[in-house]
């Protein structure tokens, strides 16, 4: 091989070794920092989804005078109660196949009926941000048994609920963004150290885009369910107080 060449082929690693950090910087970008399962805003694919999956169980229930969701415990929140069972659906013949947004496919919500005595409604329950507020949930028990019951909170927001300090947690790499808006959330604590996402900012837009003023004991959490297919997953009820949504802290 004459100089020329090697000097040709020399030229060329040097490109190709400049190039890969390039590419993988570009992969990355791409792909985003997502926890497993992690999705991004709702479209089409998740309406027509809630739509089958709706079809199918009016069908069943109105075949088998039930609805086809799995048992559930009495003090399971009201957005994480009646979990869907697709797979029964599947095999009974109601729904052809099972969507990919499903966590039964490797997605990332639960298929999930509300309203289920009068109405019942076929929303979605987003697992993203069940996931992270368990992992801050995790982490404010370790603190609160490490510290002799005391906990990790940051400034009060609302009566009874606080900010999480998250250098004392361990918590400030936990970001969420919003199923709504894909605006970045808050999270609260209350006195207790039960974790909650803060919807404040989703509701006080809901309620601007609807232009009326709620009633004083309406909970404005039915705000986001109207106004999407996702639920306000690990929410405390809210109610309007000094023009703004406000969240209710549990009774001691």
């Amino acid at each position: 091989m004459d100089s020329m060449h090697l000097v040709k082929l020399r030229q060329r690693r040097k490109r190709s070794a400049l190039l890969l950090p390039l590419l993988v910087l570009l992969v990355m970008s791409l792909g985003g920092c997502m926890y497993p399962g992690e999705q991004q805003q709702p479209g089409s694919g998740y309406r027509e989804s809630v739509k089958r999956v709706q079809a199918a169980v009016d069908d069943y229930q109105e075949q088998k005078g039930l609805l086809p969701i799995l048992t559930s415990d009495q003090t399971t929140p009201r957005y994480e109660k009646f979990v869907i069972d697709l797979n029964k659906l599947q095999q009974e013949g109601y729904l052809d196949e099972i969507p990919a947004a499903a966590f039964e496919k490797g997605g990332s919500a639960h298929f999930l009926v509300l309203n289920e005595e009068t109405d019942p409604q076929v929303k979605l329950m987003d697992l993203v941000t069940v996931q992270k507020v368990n992992d801050i949930q995790r982490k404010v028990n370790l603190y609160k048994s490490g510290h002799g019951g005391k906990l990790p909170a940051g400034e009060e927001l609302y009566p009874g609920l606080a900010s999480i300090d998250a250098k004392r947690a361990g918590t400030g790499t936990i970001k969420l963004s919003s199923v709504y808006s894909g605006q970045p959330l808050g999270f609260l604590m209350d006195r207790s150290g039960t974790v909650y996402v803060d919807y404040s900012a989703d509701i006080a837009s809901a309620i601007d885009k609807n232009g009326s003023v709620p009633a004083a004991d309406r909970d404005l959490r039915l705000e986001l369910e109207q106004a999407s297919y996702y639920v306000p997953v690990k929410s405390l009820p809210y109610l309007w107080a000094q023009g703004q949504p406000v969240p209710q802290a549990p009774q001691d």
